[in-house]
């Protein structure tokens, strides 16, 4: 089972166990993240579209690290003016370890099990 995520504007595809490297969040490190904006998910031969998102859909994961990607080189140069500007620039972002990927049935039957047990 896999599912399209959207999350700093980006869209990025899902799987559990594996993990994405998305735009830095706001959260600490070994944290728990919800990705609710669920574009589609996918499951076997099954596919679940959504008009944005898929209702009641959620993945959850792990923060593991916050780091930065590997430098960009900005240069920039205006011709017979002798103007050089020569620029980095590191993006940061999280890496996030996808533990559940939830449809709307799967969280319904989570949260009356949770019920029955409280």
């Amino acid at each position: 089972m896999y599912a399209i995520v959207e999350t700093g504007g980006k869209q990025y595809p899902v799987e559990e166990g594996r993990y994405i490297d998305v735009e830095l969040l706001d959260a600490e490190k070994d944290s728990k993240v919800v990705f609710d904006k669920i574009i589609m998910i996918v499951n076997g031969k099954k596919s679940k579209v959504g008009q944005p998102y898929v209702e009641g859909a959620s993945a959850e994961g792990t923060v593991l690290a916050h780091d930065k990607a590997k430098k960009v080189i900005v240069f920039k140069q205006r011709p017979k003016k002798g103007y050089r500007k020569k620029q980095g620039h590191r993006q940061g972002f999280t890496r996030v370890m996808i533990n559940k990927i939830r449809t709307s049935a799967q969280k319904k039957a989570a949260e009356t099990t949770e019920n029955a047990e409280a």
